[in-house]
C-alpha cells in the first residue's frame, strides 16, 4: 500500500465494520474454526471471521497484497494464511493467534507467490509450499518461528507442486502434490532435513489439484485434472485404486473430503458437488466451480464455498443447498444510496445490479441482465425506480423492490451507456456515454423522449452529477476535460470522478494524474489543487453532506478521508484488494461503503471520525 509524503502510519485509521466478498476462487479458502463458531476465509489482502450465529465479522489485517492460501490448526490456536506478491520480491506467510486476533509470527522466504499451507496434527510444525517461481517446501517451528529446513519441492521431472497436505497423526509426515508429482515427505528434526518418497501410479499420468488424508493415515485420496480420483497406500506409496472410470467429473476434481463415515465428500471445476459412499451417490450442481468443502459436525453438517462467490450450508442426509451467502465476483462499478435513507444501498457489475442492507451484509435482491455490465446506477428521489447505465448502449429502470424492468431506452449512447443521473422532480434523465455525448431524456407517463444531445468531451463520460436546482449538471471525461453545461475547464488529466460541494460554487475532480483540484463554477478557473495520491488513480470520490469532508479511493487502494477546508487527509482505511471503483457516503455521514475491482464491498464507520 502507498501511503503519500506527510502520511505516517499515526494517521488514524478507519474502521472496517463489515464486508461483503468472498473470494471462491482461492482452493479450500473457506475453513471452519474447531470451535465450530467461525467461518474463516480470505476477501483481498483481509482475512475474516464470520460467526455463523448472528454473522457478526472480525479482520485480521497485515497482508500488503490478495491472500491466496489459508490453513486452520487443528487445535483451533493458530490460522496461517499466504498472500500473492509481484515477481522477484519475497512474500509472506502470517501466523496468526486465533484468541488474541493478533499477527503470532511474519515468515519471509518464499518468492512471489505461498502456494500452500498445512499444519502438523500437533501445532508443532507448519509447512508452506511457494508457488511456481519458487517451487520450494519449507517447515517452520511455530514455537521458535524459525525455519526448520527446506528443500525443492518436485522433481527434474515433474512440473508444479499445488498443494501440501499433513498426516492427521504424525508430526514428522506430509504430502505434496501438483502437475505429475506425488510425494510423501519424512521430516528429520534432529538432521534438519525433509526426505521425499515418489509415489508409484504405475502408467497413470495425472494432474493432482487436491489431496485428503484419511483420518486414520491409511489412504491418500487425489482429486485430478482429469476428473477422477486416486486412492494410494499412504506407508507404501502405491497406488491402491482410481476411479470413475468412465463417468470422470467435468472440468476435473478441485476438492476432496474424507467424512467422518469413511464417504467422501468432492467438488468438480463444473459446480457439481457429489457424495460417494458404499450406500450411495448424491450429485448437486451448484453456481461455478466447487473450491470448498469444510465439515462442521460429524459429517452431517457443511459449507460449500464456489468460484462465484457464494457460500453454500448443506446437509449429508436431505443433500439440499442453502444460500448463506453472496458476493460480486468481477469489478464492482458503482454504488448508490437512495435519497434520504441510510438503510440501503446498491451496486452494480457484470450481469447484474444487487440491493443490500446496510446493517446486514445480506442481498436484498439481485436484478440479473446475463452478459451485459451495468457501469453506473442512480435511485430516482421518489424512490420509485433504480435508473442503470449499459455497456448494451441502453438505459433500463427497474423497481427497487421488485427487480421488475420499468422501462428501456434503447441506443441510448453508441458506445455504450458510461454514466447516469436524475433530477430531482424526477422528470428527466441525464446520460453520458461512451461517445463523448451527453444527453437529456425526458420521462413522459407513458414513454420518454430525448431532448438535448450535448456534444463537447472528445472521450468516454466517466462521471456526471446534476446540481440540486435541475439547472446545471458537471460531467467529467476521460478525454480531459470537464464541463459545467455550459462552462469548461481543461486539465492534463484523464478525468474520472467529480463532485459537486453542496453550496455548488466549487468542484472537486479527480483522475489518473493522481491530483484533487477544487474549480470554480462560475469561471471554470482552478483555485487550488491537493496531491491526492502516491502512484495510481483517483477513481472515485464523495462528499459529505455539510461539505466540510470528501473521500477518495483508487489503485493505491487507500481510502483517503480528507478535510474540504484544509485540504489535508484526517483518517486512511486500509483493507481492499483491489482497485478502489467507487464509493458513497450515506446521508447521516456515519457510513462510507467503498467497492473494488476484485468484487469486494467494505462498510467504514465514518460516524466517529467525522
Amino acid at each position: 500500500f502507498h501511503l503519500m509524503a506527510g502520511e505516517t502510519p499515526s494517521i488514524p485509521q478507519l474502521e472496517l465494520e463489515a464486508v461483503i466478498g468472498f473470494n471462491g476462487r482461492v482452493p479450500s479458502g473457506l475453513r471452519l474454526h474447531p470451535d465450530k463458531q467461525h467461518l474463516i476465509y480470505p476477501l483481498g489482502c483481509t482475512v475474516i471471521l464470520r460467526s455463523i450465529s448472528d454473522d457478526k465479522q472480525e479482520f485480521l489485517h497485515g497482508h500488503t497484497n490478495n491472500v491466496c492460501c489459508l490453513s486452520v490448526s487443528r487445535s483451533g490456536t493458530y490460522i496461517a494464511s499466504g498472500q500473492i506478491n509481484f515477481l522477484g520480491f519475497k512474500t509472506t506467510v502470517f501466523i496468526w493467534d486465533y484468541a488474541q486476533r493478533s499477527v503470532y509470527a511474519e515468515l519471509v522466504l518464499h518468492k512471489a507467490k505461498v502456494e500452500s499451507l498445512a499444519f502438523s496434527p500437533n501445532d508443532k510444525y507448519l509447512v508452506s509450499l511457494g508457488g511456481q517461481d519458487d517451487d520450494s517446501i519449507v517447515v517452520w517451528n511455530i514455537k521458535t518461528k524459525q525455519a526448520i529446513c527446506g528443500s525443492t519441492a518436485t522433481s527434474h521431472v515433474a512440473r508444479h507442486c499445488l498443494v501440501v497436505q499433513y498426516s492427521n497423526t504424525d508430526d514428522n509426515v506430509f504430502v505434496s502434490a501438483g502437475s505429475g508429482t506425488l510425494r510423501v515427505w519424512e521430516l528429520d528434526v534432529a538432521n534438519r532435513k525433509i526426505r521425499p518418497t515418489e509415489c508409484k501410479l504405475g502408467k497413470l499420468q495425472r494432474n493432482i489439484k487436491c489431496v485428503e488424508i484419511s483420518n486414520d493415515d491409511q489412504f491418500l485420496f487425489c482429486g485430478t485434472t482429469s476428473g477422477d480420483i486416486l486412492k494410494v497406500n499412504l506407508r507404501t506409496g502405491l497406488l491402491s485404486d482410481f476411479g470413475p472410470v468412465k463417468a470422470k467429473h467435468s472440468l476435473g476434481v478441485s476438492v476432496l473430503r474424507v467424512m467422518e463415515s469413511g464417504d467422501l465428500l468432492l467438488g468438480s471445476g463444473s459446480g457439481v458437488l457429489t457424495l460417494c459412499s458404499k450406500r450411495n451417490f448424491k450429485t448437486l450442481q451448484l453456481e461455478k466451480g466447487v473450491t470448498s468443502i469444510t465439515i462442521k459436525d460429524t459429517g452431517q453438517q457443511f459449507f460449500v464455498g464456489t468460484e462465484a462467490g457464494l457460500i453454500y450450508r448443506m446437509s449429508s442426509d436431505d443433500f439440499k443447498a442453502e444460500v448463506v451467502f453472496t458476493s460480486h465476483t468481477s469489478a464492482v462499478k458503482d454504488v448508490v444510496m437512495p435519497f434520504g435513507t441510510s438503510e440501503l444501498f446498491a451496486t452494480c457489475s457484470d450481469d447484474d445490479i444487487r440491493l443490500w442492507r446496510i446493517d446486514k451484509p445480506k442481498e436484498l435482491l439481485r436484478i440479473p441482465v446475463p452478459n451485459m455490465t451495468c457501469n453506473a446506477l442512480d435511485f430516482m428521489i421518489d424512490g420509485h425506480s433504480l435508473i442503470s447505465a449499459w455497456n448494451d448502449c441502453k438505459i433500463r429502470a427497474f423497481g427497487p423492490e421488485s427487480g421488475r424492468l420499468m422501462f428501456t431506452i434503447n441506443d441510448a449512447h453508441k458506445m455504450g451507456v458510461t454514466a447516469i443521473a436524475c433530477t430531482r422532480d424526477c422528470k428527466r434523465i441525464v446520460s453520458g456515454g461512451g461517445d463523448g455525448q451527453v444527453r437529456v431524456w425526458e420521462l413522459l407517463p407513458h414513454c420518454h423522449r430525448l431532448v438535448e444531445i450535448m456534444k463537447e468531451h472528445k472521450a468516454t463520460v466517466s462521471s456526471l452529477k446534476i446540481k440540486s436546482n435541475d439547472k446545471e449538471c458537471v460531467t467529467a471525461s476521460v478525454d480531459g476535460t470537464c464541463i459545467v453545461w455550459d462552462l469548461e475547464m481543461i486539465a492534463n488529466t484523464v478525468f474520472r470522478a467529480v463532485c459537486y460541494h453542496p453550496e455548488e460554487h466549487q468542484i472537486i475532480t479527480s483522475g489518473t494524474d493522481r491530483k484533487i483540484a477544487y474549480w470554480d463554477v462560475y469561471d471554470g478557473s482552478i483555485i487550488r489543487e491537493l496531491e491526492g495520491s502516491q502512484s495510481g488513480a483517483i477513481n472515485a470520490m464523495d462528499i459529505t453532506k455539510d461539505g466540510g469532508f470528501f473521500v477518495t479511493g483508487g489503485d493505491d487502494r487507500v481510502v483517503r478521508v480528507w478535510s474540504y477546508m484544509e485540504g489535508v487527509v484526517t483518517h486512511v482505511g486500509i483493507a481492499q484488494g483491489g482497485s478502489i471503483t467507487s464509493m458513497k457516503i450515506c446521508t447521516n455521514n456515519r457510513i462510507l461503503v467503498t467497492t473494488s475491482a476484485d468484487g469486494a464491498i467494505m462498510r467504514w464507520k465514518l460516524f466517529s471520525s467525522l
